[in-house]
């Protein structure tokens, strides 16, 4: 890629600043486009599921021209978690012009080197990716940690929004009290994110998706157990993630995750395809070392050096060149106060499917002040089916009783449906592997209309002095 003249003179004028650099040796071993990478003397990966800071001792991104490494941006006192567009031309990241300032989300056009600011909030807003339709997608600190959140990238003024739910202005995506922190935009147009599981509740690492209006979200895949984070989504559609010490992918056939046979490394994720095909890592050799950029072939046994400095850990590769842009996801939302959804056999559960269907369904739902609250429960047909009415953009949770009104079945985390989604499931935390039976659900043979568990009757009938019902 070539770069103004401009460029290359402030690049000259303050590569002194840098510390020594080790480059690559061979050319042949460097990649053929010119990538971003952030380099940080301290990197604390899963420290943003924490509601914590991934760079503590502050952050700098540097462009890697022909093998050596300048500072892409000036004036900042950090930058970080660089985004380049669809069309190669602009780069968001998140950066601080002031080191007491909060990250904030700006961009960078590459033919000029002019940097606005494409978003301000009065806390960090870090680690933001484009969207398809004129929008983006960033990570927002809130009380509990962080949020996605989405906006208008600039670049599309007087642009009509397919539905009011998904623009214009700031869209809250996530709706639990615990942190999500977006790990790439897929090439079907879903956000992948990475947060606890169980979701909202729990502290181990995990892959999840949400669509870009906030609705449809799900575990990535139902195989939980060991801590995953750092997913990027190959050309094949394959995602790779990290574990630390391996490499593992979800490909499409597979309803669990396969491993990635790699040299022995420590791993920090959010790899970078080159064009060949061949992957740029960030590994390093042990804990007390720091992270460097690694080039390296599928099926060969070593990893090939491409750039280290001292002192520092490289990570978070990202080519500049154009990219296929993602498919726009067209937003069904509604403004309502409410959803709907349908399971269509609670029966069913990876967790071995009950006998006979449980007697109710029960919601549970976090207020504000985190305290759990019962919206209501409704009755379930034998053959599983139930059809309720939800709050909406509010933690919820599903639990299954008998007919003595005890728990059978409770979900461990937290989820949420957008006002006005229709979401059907097969059953509860069935997996992506098991498939409806082809036959109409006793639920629908009764009523079309949903039992109504968003408390509204409760609350209105304790306004007016009465006992709530269902």
């Amino acid at each position: 890629m070539r770069f103004p003249a401009r460029f290359l003179a402030v690049a000259a004028s303050i590569a002194l600043l840098l510390p020594a650099c080790g480059f690559l040796t061979e050319a042949a071993q460097a990649p053929s486009a010119d990538f971003i990478v952030t380099a940080a003397p301290v990197y604390e990966p899963l420290a943003a599921l924490r509601g914590g800071e991934r760079f503590p001792r502050g952050a700098q991104l540097l462009l890697v021209h022909a093998g050596k490494a300048e500072p892409l941006v000036t004036g900042f006192a950090a930058t970080a978690d660089a985004n380049v567009s669809f069309d190669g031309k602009t780069v968001l990241f998140a950066g601080k012009k002031e080191a007491g300032d909060t990250w904030q989300i700006w961009e960078l056009t590459l033919a000029d080197l002019s940097i606005r600011k494409a978003i301000s909030t009065a806390a960090d807003a870090e680690r933001p990716f484009y969207l398809p339709g004129g929008r983006m997608v960033w990570a927002q600190r809130e009380p509990w940690g962080f949020q996605l959140e989405s906006a208008e990238d600039g670049h599309l003024p007087g642009y009509t929004f397919l539905n009011p739910t998904a623009g214009p202005g700031v869209l809250p995506l996530t709706y639990t009290q615990a942190s999500a922190f977006p790990a790439d935009v897929l090439a079907d147009g879903r956000i992948l994110f990475e947060a606890g599981f169980p979701l909202g509740s729990g502290s181990t690492p995990e892959l999840f998706l949400v669509y870009a209006d906030g609705s449809g979200v799900e575990s990535y895949r139902c195989d939980h157990g060991r801590a995953r984070w750092g997913g990027r989504q190959l050309a094949s559609g394959d995602v790779v993630f990290t574990h630390g010490a391996t490499l593992a992918r979800f490909t499409s056939p597979l309803a669990t995750e396969t491993p990635v046979v790699a040299p022995h490394a420590e791993y920090a994720g959010a790899i970078a395809e080159t064009a060949s095909g061949a992957w740029l890592v960030s590994a390093r050799a042990a804990a007390n070392t720091h992270y460097a950029i690694k080039l390296w072939k599928q099926g060969s046994p070593a990893l090939q050096t491409v750039l280290t400095l001292t002192g520092k850990n490289l990570v978070e590769p990202v080519l500049v060149a154009p990219r296929t842009t993602p498919k726009r996801h067209p937003s069904g939302l509604h403004d309502w106060s409410y959803a709907n959804m349908m399971a269509l056999d609670a029966r069913l559960s990876r967790e071995g499917d009950l006998k006979s269907a449980p007697a109710s369904v029960r919601l549970e739902m976090l207020d504000a002040q985190g305290h759990v609250v019962v919206t209501g429960t409704a009755p379930i047909e034998l053959d599983g089916s139930f059809f309720v009415k939800t709050p909406a953009d509010k933690p919820i949770r599903f639990a299954l009783l008998n007919a003595k009104g005890a728990v059978v079945r409770q979900e461990r985390g937290w989820f949420w449906i957008r006002s006005g989604e229709q979401r059907i499931c097969v059953g509860c935390h069935v997996g992506p592997e098991r498939a409806s039976e082809n036959r109409v659900p006793a639920v629908l043979l009764r009523s079309t209309t949903p039992a109504d568990l968003t408390g509204a009757k409760d609350a209105s009938a304790a306004q007016q002095g009465k006992p709530g019902g269902n």
